[in-house]
């Protein structure tokens, strides 16, 4: 059940891997259907708001059903997917989200791709196609996913810090800094924050070299996300770094504005 082939494998430095859940082809079958019937509510109650239209110019009204009906086709799952971590309405429901291949931040392009691909994934009937291509991949990838690169992965139920000391009795500076906690929290993938608090979960199981070189990693791509002023973090050791972020990620009780925050440095 947990083998490689349930799992997206994330490989760091020196060898080190994290396991993300694949969703299964029935729990994205339903998720799906969910959608559909919102879909279908939609266009219903557009259909019954310009009846009157209809009722005076049928092709005008037609028309503009169809337009509309297309469009919330499209765009119901390309919105909600990229202003909200890759979730449809159905998707939370199942606890499923649509993630980046490489673990990365899930781009605009990629959730057009994987929903106009859509069409193609539904023939010649159910799903069939978008189906078998699930079942032949090895990450359960229907050809929407193939083409954008992307991935559907079960949401972890265990994101929490309880029972967790994150700070080891540091007080952690990068709290003060208010609109860049809140950049960081919106540019990085929940998965990915699981990845770092696992890490930190598990550092005692890693040989020395293994752990310093993964949290050098993390550390070097949350950098590449959100810079943090230099003197909160030229006494850091990496780890500290990890830690620091994690409580940001993963702390209930949002941080205090700060009146000189800087501006963030995106990856290009």
């Amino acid at each position: 059940m947990n083998g490689p082939r349930l799992n997206l494998q994330i490989q760091l430095s020196e060898g080190v891997r994290f396991a993300i859940p694949l969703a299964g082809p029935v729990s994205r079958y339903f998720a799906f259907l969910i959608d559909i019937c919102i879909i279908s509510a939609l266009t219903t109650a557009f259909q019954i708001l310009t009846s009157f239209m209809r009722a005076l110019q049928q092709d005008i009204g037609t028309g503009l059903l169809l337009v509309f009906y297309l469009a919330a086709w499209l765009l119901y799952g390309i919105l909600s997917e990229y202003f909200w971590f890759g979730q449809t309405f159905g998707k939370w429901l199942l606890g499923i989200r649509v993630m980046d291949s490489a673990g990365l931040r899930l781009q605009l392009h990629q959730v057009v791709v994987r929903n106009l691909v859509r069409v193609v994934d539904l023939f010649p009937l159910f799903g069939l196609v978008g189906g078998t291509s699930m079942i032949c991949t090895r990450r359960l990838q229907r050809l929407g996913d193939l083409a954008a690169g992307t991935v559907v992965v079960r949401r972890s139920l265990s994101t929490g810090m309880s029972g967790l000391d994150i700070t080891r009795g540091r007080y952690n500076s990068f709290l003060q800094y208010h609109l860049l906690c809140a950049q960081l929290r919106q540019k990085i993938a929940p998965e990915i924050a699981a990845v770092a608090l696992d890490a930190i979960r598990r550092r005692d199981l890693f040989e020395d070299y293994a752990r310093v070189a993964l949290f050098n990693e993390l550390a070097a791509f949350f950098q590449s996300l959100v810079a943090f002023p230099a003197e909160e973090t030229e006494q850091l050791s990496s780890e500290q770094y990890v830690r620091n972020i994690v409580e940001i990620l993963f702390s209930p009780v949002a941080p205090r504005p700060k009146t000189h925050d800087l501006p963030t440095r995106a990856l290009a």
